[in-house]
């Protein structure tokens, strides 16, 4: 029987679900595996031979090579885990969130000090406006 996923109508939202999380499950362990200097300096020594050790998809190891958030969270990324790289680049959260969305990071911070995106839009596409 399949499982309903009314979640599954919000404009540009991926839902991190258990799909989710069984594409992604290679990635998001790569992505853990940060947590550590030494694993940390394997990474930023050479991306491509890092990568590699984990099964992940092609497609996967690309979006993390071209730092494609957006793609990296459709494949299966879960934000929390993702951050991970970011941290590792050093970048913020805020820089980041602020890649996702096509925005510098101080758009972005203007925007969420502001109350964050208008809502208009933002709902689920079957939802009476």
């Amino acid at each position: 029987m399949a499982i309903d996923k009314p979640y599954l109508d919000i404009p540009g939202t991926t839902v991190f679900d258990a799909a989710q999380s069984l594409k992604g499950y290679w990635l998001n362990q790569f992505c853990m595996s940060l947590m550590t200097a030494d694993n940390r300096a394997r990474f930023l020594r050479d991306e491509r031979a890092y990568l590699d050790e984990w099964e992940m998809s092609e497609v996967q190891r690309q979006s993390v090579l071209d730092r494609d958030m957006n793609v990296m969270i459709a494949l299966g990324g879960n934000i929390y885990f993702l951050a991970k790289i970011g941290a590792t680049d050093g970048k913020s959260f805020q820089q980041m969130a602020g890649s996702m969305t096509g925005m510098s990071e101080d758009e972005y911070k203007a925007m969420m000090a502001s109350g964050g995106r208008p809502i208009d839009g933002n709902r689920y596409v079957g939802e009476a406006q």
